[in-house]
């Protein structure tokens, strides 16, 4: 049986990269927990999500709409994680580390939807 979009790279990367925001925005201020902490969360739990309900629509148009979608959110993560490095909340080495993890995650996306440009306009089961 299949793993559908588990088999991903891009997805178990992704992945990686939430568990990582999660850990390093458990220690933020806690007047930051419904701001910040929130924001950055939801923006990369969303990539995952994105990538995942994408894979499961089946159809190439529906798919690369969601990758789409999962690059928005990365690049919401991107300016989260600066206005984090900035106020002072993670230090520029635990920045470099995590910036790093989700520029990986973008080439990957990239990489995907090139892929599914020229391919079938359904996904193979």
């Amino acid at each position: 049986m299949s793993e559908g979009f588990k088999n991903l790279i891009v997805w178990h990367k992704a992945y990686e990269l939430t568990l990582e925001i999660y850990k390093m925005t458990a220690r933020y201020p806690k007047h930051e927990q419904y701001g910040l902490v929130s924001q950055i969360r939801r923006a990369a739990i969303s990539v995952n999500g994105n990538i995942a309900e994408g894979y499961e629509r089946r159809h190439r148009r529906e798919y690369i709409q969601f990758l789409n979608m999962a690059k928005g959110s990365l690049g919401e993560v991107e300016a989260y994680l600066l206005f984090s490095q900035d106020l002072g909340y993670i230090s520029m080495e635990l920045y470099r580390d995590v910036d790093l993890k989700r520029k990986e995650v973008g080439k990957l996306l990239t990489g995907l939807l090139r892929s599914l440009c020229s391919g079938p306009r359904t996904l193979a089961p």
